[in-house]
């Protein structure tokens, strides 16, 4: 699971008010490299909640970003490719997603992460 899908993801289990960010516990980190699109970041950026990316790159051992970012940073391809590689290239391979508020785990397996509620929780 890239960061990009991460920052997208959220806890929607019922009574739950702040499910995002998600929790992140790793088990396995895998970096896979992806063609640099400059095009995409600068397109995807206003998109992203950088507070969560920052903290999740961290959490899986990448710390290279700036803890803020402004759109005039994408006019430096130091932080473009920075920016890259903790949004694409950095994968969650195993481990799992934690809702902040319940506490609840979505497993993620082979990168896949299974947010499917129980019953219970619809």
């Amino acid at each position: 699971m890239r960061l990009l899908t991460h920052n997208m993801l959220s806890s929607n289990i019922k009574g739950v008010t702040n499910g995002f960010p998600l929790l992140i516990e790793v088990e396995k980190v895998v970096e896979k490299q992806v063609d640099f699109n400059e095009d995409f970041l600068r397109n995807m950026f206003p998109k992203i909640e950088w507070k969560a990316l920052v903290e999740a790159s961290r959490t899986m051992g990448y710390t290279e970003l700036p803890e803020n970012a402004e759109s005039s940073m994408l006019d430096s391809d130091e932080f473009l490719r920075k920016f890259h590689h903790a949004l694409i290239e950095l994968h969650l391979e195993e481990g799992a997603l934690v809702c902040p508020e319940t506490g609840r785990k979505f497993p993620v397996n082979k990168g896949i992460p299974n947010m499917l509620l129980h019953e219970d929780e619809v």
